[in-house]
């Protein structure tokens, strides 16, 4: 499964000299949790950084500054963190783990933004996977056991705990003195 299957193809951008009132507003309007910051050059809106929800509370929340004062700019991150809509998860990890970010924006081939992927995206098609190994080997024990007759087992011989087990009731003492 690639990424450019999984991520959020929805961008919502916002001016890197938007107000942090602004961009608050645009997170609830769309309801996300990021924004990826633009500017424009040359005649098209390019990437310059990432906003999130955790910046706005670390950031203006914990020092009181203005979120009608100050600009996107002042706050978004610019370290970006990218992987191709080509990669597979395991790659976006990875590139998650080395940047030490939650979210990922998406390319195509010619380096233009596709989406925007998160940690959630990942876990999503991950435990999708893993649910659907978990089907196919629910499947393969009910093919067996259809396919094979039942045997009897064999009658259990029962087993004790020695003395002094972490957990071990006596029998003989147990619920008394």
């Amino acid at each position: 499964m690639s990424i450019g299957d999984i991520c959020q193809r929805h961008i919502i951008t916002i001016d890197a000299v938007a107000t942090l009132r602004e961009a608050a507003n645009r997170m609830r309007e769309h309801h996300v949790g990021a924004l990826v910051v633009t500017v424009e050059a040359a005649g098209q809106d390019q990437v310059v950084g990432v906003l999130t929800d955790r910046d706005l509370a670390i950031e203006v929340l914990a020092r009181d500054l203005g979120a009608a004062d100050v600009r996107v700019a002042q706050v978004a991150s610019r370290r970006l963190a990218a992987v191709p809509a080509a990669a597979d998860i395991g790659e976006a990890v990875a590139v998650m783990s080395q940047a030490g970010v939650r979210r990922l924006l998406v390319t195509g081939a010619e380096g233009q933004l596709e989406g925007f992927v998160t940690a959630d995206d990942l876990l999503d098609a991950l435990a999708s996977q893993v649910s659907g190994l978990a089907a196919a080997l629910k499947s393969g024990i009910a093919r067996e056991s259809a396919e094979r007759p039942a045997i009897a087992p064999p009658r259990p011989r029962p087993a004790f705990l020695p003395q002094g087990t972490p957990g071990f009731q006596d029998p003989v003492n147990y619920g008394g003195s």
